[in-house]
């Protein structure tokens, strides 16, 4: 039988080094846990963070009719973006649910960057070439880009060692890109995944093990940690963020995952139509969240 070969993160040495607990994860070797779960969780919720989240998907849309094909194939009017600004946005299928979520940045004019789910690089590349009829050139960049996240309250005075870019200034979902940690053209970016105040960092790999230790350095005496992929989801979950693949696939409408907020009907989209009627007739199914009374975890499947 044939193993199949993982990929690797250009951070992947590192964590082993650090006797992470690796997995498989949407084809890469990535760590799940290094101190154990709860302590990660609260470690980002109380100071900083930092997570390997390379395996993410970096898809650039350039030249001439790249805003009218992204705007084409997401929900969210990326025609309110300008040089410096992010959006969260979904790709709806034509059966009525989601190709994946994902987020615009507009670099400058005729120049996208969206970032996708690893599970779904592949297919979204595949959707978006599909719909691609107005001469933009996509390039799928994902294998030349390392990207970190790093989170919590303490993230700023952490960084801000390593930048002249006044990161206490930047608003959410607001981009900038200069110079960090003496590495030219970095895009710092205020988003993250946890709901605590942060960053997400871009790098070429080549660059990688140096931002690592770089920022690690800068955080040591705030107490800066490594987090792996189980926190990140439970941070993500207690935020009510979705996952995709959990809580939103091809079957779920945006309406239906509580992602109305990102659905707007000034503009027609990939299956605009159907979505329009589903928002005046109203959902029949919707995602909502549940909370434990007791002690236990409740795992996928389980009945409710």
């Amino acid at each position: 039988m044939k193993t199949l070969k993982l990929k690797k993160t250009a951070f992947n040495a590192i964590h082993h080094a650090l006797g992470a607990k690796m997995v498989e994860y949407a084809g890469y070797e990535m760590p799940v846990q290094y101190k154990g779960v709860t302590h990660e969780h609260e470690t980002v919720r109380n100071g900083v963070g930092v997570f390997d989240v390379s395996h993410m998907g970096e898809i650039s849309v350039q030249g001439k009719g790249s805003l009218e094909l992204i705007q084409k194939i997401t929900s969210n009017d990326a025609s309110k973006l300008y040089p410096g600004k992010v959006q969260y946005s979904c790709m709806p299928n034509d059966t009525g649910g989601i190709v994946d979520d994902l987020l615009v940045y507009k670099i400058s004019k005729n120049d996208y960057l969206l970032v996708v789910n690893a599970s779904n690089i592949q297919k979204d590349l595949d959707w978006i070439t599909r719909h691609n009829t107005f001469g933009a050139e996509v390039t799928n960049i994902s294998d030349s880009v390392s990207l970190l996240a790093v989170q919590g309250p303490k993230t700023v005075e952490v960084l801000q060692k390593l930048t002249d870019i006044n990161l206490k200034e930047m608003e959410s979902y607001t981009f900038t890109i200069g110079e960090f940690a003496h590495i030219p053209n970095v895009l710092v970016s205020a988003t993250g995944y946890t709901g605590e105040q942060g960053f997400e960092i871009y790098v070429e790999n080549k660059y990688a093990a140096h931002l690592w230790e770089a920022i690690f350095e800068a955080g040591k005496d705030e107490g800066i940690e490594p987090i792996g992929l189980a926190a990140r989801d439970t941070l993500r979950l207690e935020m009510g963020y979705c996952l995709y693949g959990n809580d939103i696939d091809d079957s779920t409408s945006p309406l239906e995952a509580g992602l109305g907020w990102v659905t707007k009907f000034t503009k027609d989209f990939v299956y605009s139509g159907f979505l329009k009627i589903q928002k005046e007739k109203g959902v029949t199914k919707q995602l909502v969240g549940f909370e434990m009374k007791d002690k236990g975890i409740p795992r996928h499947g389980y009945e409710i």
